[in-house]
């Protein structure tokens, strides 16, 4: 039995691909929704990350959504604040923020078989409830608290995190050690290097840094950028060569995929090293720095300064490994403690790819399915990234095989047409259920993974040595979507309707019957 529930739809996140759902559905015509936000403001990453030099890795042009291109760029690569203002803008723009429920953190969503709706259980206890759902948490779900570093919650000095940067505190003359190599890494260690006593950095594994092509955008090359159709045409050209080469990495026969992958990777790899030694003064450091995997195996970095701060007196690189946190500084395998004023934890995010990331307990839907517990059990999959059966009148953007090479703006705004058309369908059909068939579902994935082999065989194989969120703890590589950019933007947008089952509600006077029937137990 139908029952009314507080919103038609509920989105749960206010960064990038909440606020693209938000857009879509009031360009739908649905005005009836309400975005769900952990934080105190949009922008999701770009609001809850502040750590020095925090900035983009990707060109403005194609860190921007279609439907709000900005012609005022400060630079080619902007920095966190300017992005964070970006999506504040938008957010007024089109008139989001009337529908942001802010300081509010979902901490389990429940599908009510009998009402039909979904309910949204905080983490104070209260309950909101939704026709339809679209999950919009990122593909940077959360950040790892625990660091999988023993002692780190006993260390006496300072702790800092890149999502939880205190600017307070004081860094002058401090002797700092940071645990961490990765994206935010790349941007903290030079920022800070010249205000610190003493930085140490400890790597795990070391991260291509190429020279980033950063530049400030002058009035004249902003007034360039305003003319219409300018900047979709280079995004497009742009997004026209990465179709190109994704389009070639899933058809070319293995046979040709396997040699030419690993000479690339080879060839890489010594001009990677040539560029270091040029780069990085002292020879033993460079070499540590010398990564011995390929160039997209792990999240690759752009950096004008990275590799430069370690020609500073004051940086050291130590690829000891770390055996604990002590009150004191950082213990490593040769026995020597490293005492420190401060540490910061730079050591990354749940992402969405991994099942881990998906708690049992925290999505149920119909017949108690449990989306953590299926994921675990059956990998990770989802029909075009977006839905699953068992999870009716839900939508996640970021979802299994779903990053298509381009900006997160291109595919959040692709994911979210595609719940958007759903939701627009159910409504005008009277649906109170909206849900992936299971045949459509399962022969979706069949051809995902069946496409997916030389992903697959680049992360797993030739490049297995290396840690890598590309590859997830079952072994899959569910974070790239092995197809060509506008095959995955027509799938979403075009998907058949008939592969989801809408269900309208039963007539009243026979489910009141059922119901009485269901009570009596006849």
């Amino acid at each position: 039995m139908s029952i009314t529930p507080e919103f038609q739809v509920a989105v749960i996140g206010a960064g990038p691909g909440g606020l693209a759902a938000g857009v879509k559905l009031k360009q739908a015509g649905l005005d009836d929704f309400v975005i769900i936000e952990r934080a105190g403001d949009v922008g999701g990453s770009w609001h809850e990350n502040h750590y020095p030099g925090l900035g983009v890795d990707i060109p403005a042009i194609a860190y921007q959504y279609s439907f709000a291109r900005n012609s005022r760029w400060s630079r080619f690569f902007p920095y966190g604040a300017e992005v964070k203002e970006y999506h504040r803008e938008v957010a007024r723009r089109f008139g989001l923020y009337p529908h942001v429920r802010f300081d509010t953190t979902i901490a389990r969503e429940e599908w009510d078989d009998i009402g039909e709706y979904w309910k949204l259980i905080t983490d104070t206890g209260s309950v909101i409830t939704a026709r339809f759902l679209i999950s919009a948490v990122g593909a940077f779900v959360r950040p790892k608290q625990d660091a999988g570093i023993p002692g780190w919650e006993s260390f006496a000095g300072k702790i800092q995190r890149p999502s939880d940067w205190d600017h307070d505190y004081d860094l002058t003359g401090k002797k700092v050690g940071i645990i961490g190599t990765g994206a935010s890494a790349v941007q903290i260690v030079p920022s800070i290097a010249p205000e610190v006593g003493e930085l140490t950095v400890f790597q795990r594994t070391p991260v291509w840094s190429i020279p980033k092509p950063d530049f400030v955008i002058p009035k004249a090359g902003q007034r360039v950028l305003a003319v219409p159709g300018l900047q979709a045409a280079v995004h497009g050209a742009v997004l026209v060569g990465v179709d190109l080469v994704l389009r070639a990495a899933i058809s070319v026969p293995m046979t040709v995929v396997r040699p030419t992958l690993a000479h690339f990777d080879r060839w890489t790899i010594k001009g990677y090293r040539t560029f270091l030694g040029a780069v990085v003064h002292d020879p033993a450091t460079a070499d540590k720095l010398a990564p011995n995997f390929g160039v997209v195996a792990k999240r690759p970095t752009m950096s004008n300064s990275y590799l430069q701060a370690y020609n500073r007196d004051n940086v050291t690189l130590i690829t000891e490994p770390i055996t604990r946190i002590t009150a004191d500084g950082i213990e490593t395998g040769d026995g020597v403690e490293h005492r420190f004023d401060m540490i910061v934890l730079a050591t990354g995010y749940e992402v969405f790819s991994d099942p881990e990331t998906y708690r049992p307990g925290t999505v149920v839907g119909r017949d108690g399915f449990d989306l953590g517990t299926f994921y675990t059990e059956h990998g990770m999959q989802a029909y075009e990234s977006v839905s699953v059966p068992g999870l009716p009148n839900r939508w996640t953007l970021v979802g299994p095989y779903s990053w298509t090479g381009s900006g997160w703006h291109a595919f959040v705004e692709m994911t979210a047409d595609h719940a958007v058309r759903a939701i627009k369908e159910g409504t005008r059909r009277g649906a109170t259920v909206v849900e992936v068939r299971q045949s459509a579902h399962d022969a979706y994935h069949r051809k995902v993974f069946r496409r997916a082999e030389a992903v697959r065989y680049y992360f797993n194989e030739l490049n297995g040595h290396v840690p890598t969120y590309y590859r997830n703890s079952q072994g899959d590589s569910t974070y790239i979507r092995p197809s060509g950019f506008f095959e995955a933007r027509r799938g979403n947008r075009r998907f058949p309707l008939d592969h989801y089952r809408f269900q309208t509600p039963r007539p009243r006077v026979a489910a009141e019957r059922a119901d009485t029937r269901l009570a009596s137990g006849t």
